[in-house]
């Protein structure tokens, strides 16, 4: 053998510790790492697919949903986006995406990639669209496809989605959502809501790693991609010099991957079995939480957060009123470096916090509370820990202060007090 170069091999993994309590992702859920180590199994092997059918009807649960086509898409939650966009639309036709903030931006980039023509409407980060304002473009765009996301974390806005599906029904509209930041810790009603499409990922309210997309489609959606595919191969099959812009991703393409979640179980890619089997877990831990109990769980951290930081002088960022209940985005102080004070938290406590992009990037810092870090110890250590660090750059605190407010909130929720274990 030729030589080589001498490699010096480094030690296992080993992490450090943290608590992840920025926008995403968080610290999964004890039972999801385990199921992650769990043993290998061959793809058609029964219990393969006994465990895909078995996540399939959990996550129609988590969905809202009794719609048939719930799969996941192997990948982080942008390839769910990316096969749902890409699965729907042809070249040249209209993409309406209504945008509050930095992923309302990844949509229609997206979709331009898919050759759409693309229409945007827009508002200030820190509002929501109104569904007037949605309707009127719709009236004006005609759109194929509506694509909205609806929690944005960039600006923490949860957009409100329950009327925007009459209105795409009464226009002939396809309707989309990412509720990546979102599902599991805010309401969400796919069939109640009229919507044709969502996809998400494990990583923020699920509780899980980056990895894996739970996507869903409606009848009606499906439809539209059984026909996309037909229309696409008889376009290619015909020699068409222009069939190359007709032609999809083989991996992202949902009827091939609706092909091998349905009953032929025709082979398209191997499936990642450990993140099913965390995919799973994460539906199950929500159902057997119970999905209001889990909101509830993370309303309550989130407001208790929120009275947190306004007890140490922070100024949120944003309509409140439309704040998802997983994420507040507060206004860095005058006067404290945003960035050092960021690595303070993580290099004294162990404790992440995040900044953000585009326009405020810098002026404000994002503190979630979602997943398994929805509940009271890993909220009181965040302000108390916050706290400290404000002090320390000149911020003046009451001492005591964060934790007592964020403290009186959880003695004040009319809950049991259980908590995230599992």
């Amino acid at each position: 053998m030729p030589e080589t170069a001498p490699i010096t091999v480094p030690g296992p993994i080993s992490p450090p510790h943290r608590l992840l309590m920025g926008p995403g992702p968080v610290d999964a859920y004890p039972s999801v790492l385990s199921a992650m180590s769990a043993r290998l199994v061959g793809q058609y092997d029964p219990f393969m697919t006994r465990s895909m059918v078995e996540t399939q009807e959990l996550y129609r649960h988590v969905w809202g949903t009794t719609a048939e086509a719930s799969v996941l898409v192997d990948g982080t939650s942008r390839a769910g986006i990316e096969a749902a966009i890409t699965s729907l639309v042809r070249p040249g036709e209209r993409v309406l995406v209504p945008i509050f903030g930095r992923f309302g931006h990844l949509l229609a980039e997206i979709a331009e990639r898919a050759m759409a023509e693309v229409h945007t409407i827009e508002v200030p980060w820190g509002q929501v669209v109104t569904p007037s304002a949605i309707e009127e473009a719709v009236v004006r765009v005609r759109p194929t496809l509506l694509a909205l996301v609806q929690g944005d974390t960039s600006t923490t806005m949860l957009q409100p989605l329950d009327e925007i599906g009459d209105i795409c029904e009464r226009h002939g509209v396809l309707f989309y959502t990412d509720a990546t930041a979102s599902l599991g810790g805010n309401p969400f009603e796919f069939d109640a809501w009229g919507l044709d499409a969502a996809t998400a990922g494990l990583q923020k309210c699920l509780g899980g790693p980056s990895g894996s997309s739970p996507t869903v489609l409606s009848d009606r959606a499906v439809a539209v991609v059984r026909s996309r595919a037909r229309i696409e191969a008889g376009i290619r099959e015909a020699g068409d010099p222009v069939a190359g812009d007709f032609v999809r991703s083989n991996y992202f393409d949902l009827g091939m991957i609706l092909d091998y979640w349905g009953p032929r179980r025709l082979n398209h890619h191997t499936e990642a079995t450990s993140m099913l089997y965390a995919a799973r877990e994460c539906a199950r831990l929500i159902a057997l939480e119970g999905r209001a109990a889990v909101i509830a769980r993370h309303v309550r951290a989130g407001e208790a957060m929120l009275a947190g930081v306004r007890a140490l002088g922070l100024t949120v960022f944003g309509d409140v009123a439309h704040k998802m209940s997983n994420v507040v985005a507060v206004k860095i102080p005058d006067g404290v470096p945003g960035d050092v004070a960021r690595a303070a938290m993580l290099e004294d406590f162990g404790i992440e916090i995040g900044t953000s992009f585009g326009p405020l990037h810098g002026r404000v810092w994002r503190i979630g509370t979602m997943g398994y870090n929805a509940r009271r110890d890993a909220v009181l250590a965040t302000l108390a820990a916050l706290e400290q660090v404000l002090a320390r750059f000149g911020h003046p605190v009451r001492a005591g202060a964060a934790h007592e407010a964020a403290a009186d909130h959880y003695r004040g929720s009319a809950v049991d007090g259980r908590e995230a274990t599992a």
